[in-house]
């Protein structure tokens, strides 16, 4: 037998049913709609369901943050939307210009200078911390997005994301030669 539920075990297990019941009312409502918007916003069928079901894989991850009343929370997803298409337009433009640029330096250099720039890579990424090392090279050069990277370093995305930019940092600081943020202030 099932021992009895406590009254804080009761209340959580209503809270979680009434989650589930808005998350799944507001999937029923809205999601033809934020379909068709995504198709707009992004380059074919399939990008826009990812960015439609990472919608709602978001709001599924803190339903508490539904916002009251449906107006409020078909703007509230829209939001999120919008957000996530233009992350992923912005790491496309970084990508791309990547690289373009390692494309155009491999055509013009010379064998020994690209080893020299893969050695001074190296060198730089060394001097990470295993972590930040971990992240920015599974986000970067893996092309693995944030919600991938946390999940297989075991940490939360908004880490990743924090990981991400001091390393971003640090390897300009090395790559520039010049004193990292930390050493100036």
């Amino acid at each position: 037998m099932n021992p009895p539920l406590t009254t804080s075990a009761i209340l959580d297990q209503r809270q979680s049913q009434t989650d589930t019941e808005r998350l799944a009312r507001l999937f029923d409502a809205h999601h033809e709609r934020l379909f068709r918007l995504a198709r707009r916003l992004s380059a074919d069928r399939e990008e826009a369901r990812d960015l439609v079901q990472e919608t709602f894989l978001r709001v599924a991850g803190r339903p508490a943050s539904i916002p009251a009343g449906e107006p409020s929370g078909e703007a509230w997803l829209v939001r999120i939307l919008v957000n996530l298409c233009r992350d992923r337009h912005r790491r496309a433009g970084v990508r791309t210009r990547v690289h373009e640029s390692l494309r155009r330096q491999s055509e013009t250099a010379h064998p020994e200078s690209a080893a020299v720039a893969r050695a001074t890579l190296q060198s730089a990424l060394a001097r990470l911390s295993p972590r930040r090392r971990a992240a920015i090279v599974l986000h970067e050069i893996e092309g693995m997005p944030a919600r991938e990277v946390a999940r297989l370093l075991g940490i939360a995305e908004v880490t990743v994301r924090w990981h991400l930019l001091a390393a971003r940092r640090e390897l300009a600081s090395v790559l520039l030669d010049r004193p990292a943020e930390e050493d100036r202030r």
